[in-house]
């Protein structure tokens, strides 16, 4: 089983899913972006498209590693990454649906107010390459292709993965840790996962 969990940049998707993975043993986290950071390091700058989605490559590389481990991996596989092209998405999630993978998505949907002030308390400016994205981001995800939507301008995090687990059949660990040490743990998050460029 897979569980993507996709959302405009500030709609809390990483944090959601750092902290699915983290009170879920037996869950992998999978981050896709690394395989556009594979591609930008990897490649001669000359072809390197702006945003690394756009890659062929990346689509498929990620469909590819995300297949391999949803057919010999027992867990459930979590992956947090934006995706707003809808063929992109028939690329990677509508692919592995056809294959027979059981792909649970969710979109965290949130107000253009609430998405520039969760991007502001990360250090990122109305003018960043995140907040640049937030119509675009809007527009997309909101369509019925992209449901289950999440609205999350009132919800905490653990809310979030409160009803992700409840539709995946997911059991949620209690949350041992203080409320400083889960702050600071979130926090390592969202500062780890800022996106200066595209």
């Amino acid at each position: 089983m897979i569980i993507w969990i996709n959302g405009a940049f500030g709609a809390g998707k990483t944090t959601s899913a750092y902290e699915l993975h983290r009170r879920t043993p037996g869950t992998f986290l999978y981050d896709p972006e690394n395989v556009g950071y594979f591609i930008r390091k990897n490649a001669p700058k000359p072809i390197l498209l702006d945003d690394f989605q756009d890659h062929p490559e990346w689509r498929e590389m990620n469909y590819s590693m995300l297949r391999m481990m949803a057919n010999d991996y027992a867990g459930p596989i979590i992956v947090p990454m934006t995706i707003v092209n809808v063929v992109y998405f028939d690329e990677i999630i509508g692919k592995l649906r056809n294959e027979g993978i059981k792909v649970h998505h969710y979109a965290l949907l949130a107000t253009r107010e609430t998405l520039l002030k969760r991007l502001k308390s990360r250090g990122e400016g109305s003018h960043s390459w995140a907040a640049a994205q937030i119509d675009r981001c809007l527009d997309s995800l909101s369509r019925e292709k992209f449901g289950q939507h999440i609205v999350t301008d009132r919800l905490t995090t653990d809310e979030i993965i409160g009803q992700i687990a409840a539709d995946t059949g997911l059991e949620l660990e209690p949350d041992k840790r203080g409320k400083l040490k889960k702050k600071m743990d979130r926090l390592k998050v969202k500062v780890k996962h800022i996106r200066f460029f595209s």
